[in-house]
């Protein structure tokens, strides 16, 4: 790869995670070109207690992120039931009024509510929609006129350049951050042991139904409405219990990842693959995450970007320099991949 290749595109974009006007502030100070976020309710797929803005709150936010010069999302990602339309039209109608830079839909009535009332605001199809094919990422282009698609997590590099090479809509795939192995949108585990769908109330493994229950010999289990996650020693820790992340125990009573081991992706390595492959920018996952976490990924994702389009060739020993290869496992404590970005 060539310098003249990497500077003859156009730069990704970095979008950075917040959950609150903290992390909010240490992404745009950090080196995010724009930060995506959501209302705090269960409009978009973030939706935790203690997470998340209101009308209200986000102000101040838009405010300190025009002063940066910055742009922000807000998404609008999960999908309404019969009974509840009202509650994602009123989201639709805040984020336009609070001047958007792009709503982040997935919804085929709420992208309908949306490209209707209001015909020239940009919108983003998220990757709630499971779109990983150019002919429904074109459909969505010609029935909504969506400028973007944010690709499942279930693509090779090699798919997202023939996707690309078959559409003019944007794509846009996620760099760092916790990693679900299931179809986007799609997701039922949640829904089976709660009753709570992580497509209607926007939480996996919403914490209501999540205890933590200390033994005397200093194991913890993790249950989710009764049922058995995780059990840990004393010396292990665990991410966020989900379903597809369990524990579970065996016949023999040994524990065992019925799914798969916790990862984290960190696509840093291939991170000049992807822009060569056509994407437009590149995504934090952690709306979740701390303000110490989103600060640390964005200005790590800063420093790469940079050194790519400075020096491809350098790229490689630039990251290692800025001790990226650390940053998951720093923060996460689980096991990095590439997800399948190489290969399924």
């Amino acid at each position: 790869m060539t310098e003249k290749s990497a500077t003859n595109n156009k730069r990704v974009e970095i979008i950075a995670p917040a959950g609150n006007y903290a992390s909010l502030k240490a992404a745009v100070n950090n080196g995010a070109d724009v930060v995506y976020l959501g209302f705090s309710d269960a409009t978009n797929a973030r939706n935790f207690e203690g997470l998340n803005f209101t009308p209200e709150e986000l102000q101040e936010g838009v405010e300190l992120i025009r002063q940066k010069g910055k742009q922000f999302y807000i998404a609008i990602n999960t999908f309404p039931q019969r009974d509840n339309f009202i509650v994602w039209q009123n989201s639709v109608d805040r984020a336009v009024a609070l001047g958007t830079d792009a709503i982040i839909l997935a919804d085929l009535g709420v992208l309908s509510y949306a490209r209707k009332k209001y015909p020239d605001i940009n919108i983003h199809l998220s990757v709630q929609a499971s779109a990983s094919n150019y002919e429904s990422i074109n459909f969505y282009q010609k029935a909504f006129n969506v400028k973007r698609v944010v690709l499942p997590r279930v693509v090779t590099i090699a798919e997202i350049a023939a996707i690309a090479a078959k559409t003019t809509v944007e794509l846009e795939v996620f760099m760092l951050g916790g990693l679900c192995i299931n179809i986007e949108g799609r997701c039922y585990l949640s829904s089976f042991l709660t009753g709570a769908s992580t497509n209607t109330e926007g939480a996996c493994s919403p914490s209501r139904f999540v205890r933590f229950n200390n033994s005397n010999d200093g194991s913890l289990s993790i249950t989710l409405n009764n049922v058995l996650l995780n059990r840990l020693s004393k010396d292990e820790s665990s991410a966020y219990p989900t379903c597809c992340k369990g524990r579970y125990v065996l016949p023999d009573g040994s524990l065992s990842y019925a799914f798969e081991e916790p990862e984290s992706l960190n696509a840093l390595s291939v991170l000049p693959d992807l822009i060569e492959a056509g994407v437009s920018a590149v995504k934090l996952e952690g709306r979740q995450r701390t303000k110490t976490y989103v600060a640390e990924v964005t200005r790590t994702v800063r420093a790469a970007v940079e050194a790519y389009y400075k020096d491809p060739e350098a790229y490689k020993s630039a990251i290692k320099d800025g001790g990226a290869d650390n940053v998951l496992s720093t923060f996460e404590g689980t096991a990095e991949t590439l997800g399948c970005y190489i290969e399924k």
